[in-house]
């Protein structure tokens, strides 16, 4: 019987370079995939018309920092989880104290701060007082006695003699209201995460053909 014996020069050495290239090959993988789903969100943010502001809201950090690793994650958050996460489950709102939702219409304007004004404020800023007009079939009112000037918002009467002035419908009042979804976050976060296994392999392989 004969044995054949072959030396492997450094098997130690070319052990610890498989494992470099592994965490080289992972850290690269996972660190596109977030790179990916960044960039999927905040295009579904803009395709479902809520604005580059929000879009910019979602970012993505991979870890741990500085350094490859077999173990490498990456997060993708947003800093305003709130309202995203509300798009993408569609909730049932309800007012928090029970009684009444309200939706300002164009004649209410926007708030100090460029947002949806409420009540107080739009009472506040125009100095008139809101009345409660309940109605059986649809949503109820809060109005005002007052006039809409040339942007369509309501505002109070310049004249002493009552000319020109009308009751102006400022907020929808409803018990509750159904936010549309529109987005599908899981969506692209399970696409990311499917393509993960192949372009760790594609990384690995990549070394010995360039």
């Amino acid at each position: 019987m004969k044995l054949n014996v072959a030396a492997v020069p450094n098997l130690v050495g070319m052990m610890a370079a498989e494992i470099t290239a592994g965490e080289k090959a992972v850290t690269k993988a996972v660190g596109d995939a977030g790179t990916s789903l960044k960039t999927a969100w905040r295009a579904q943010i803009t395709g479902a018309g809520l604005g580059q502001r929000l879009a910019r809201t979602i970012r993505s950090e991979l870890y741990p920092k500085g350094q490859p690793s077999l173990n490498a994650a990456a997060l993708v958050w947003s800093q305003a989880p709130v309202v995203v996460g509300a798009h993408d489950t569609g909730p049932l709102i309800r007012s928090q104290n029970g009684f009444w939702l309200a939706i300002p219409t164009a004649a209410a304007g926007k708030s100090a701060r460029g947002g949806r004004i409420t009540p107080s404020e739009w009472e506040r800023r125009r100095g008139l007082r809101l009345r409660f007009v309940y109605r059986r079939n649809g949503p109820s009112l809060l109005v005002a006695e007052g006039r809409l000037n040339t942007r369509g918002v309501g505002v109070a009467s310049r004249t002493k003699t009552g000319r020109g002035l009308t009751t102006v419908p400022i907020f929808l009042l409803v018990r509750q209201v159904k936010l549309r979804k529109r987005l599908d976050l899981a969506r692209d976060a399970k696409v990311a995460q499917e393509r993960i296994p192949s372009a760790i392999v594609a990384n690995w392989v990549a070394r010995f053909t360039s």
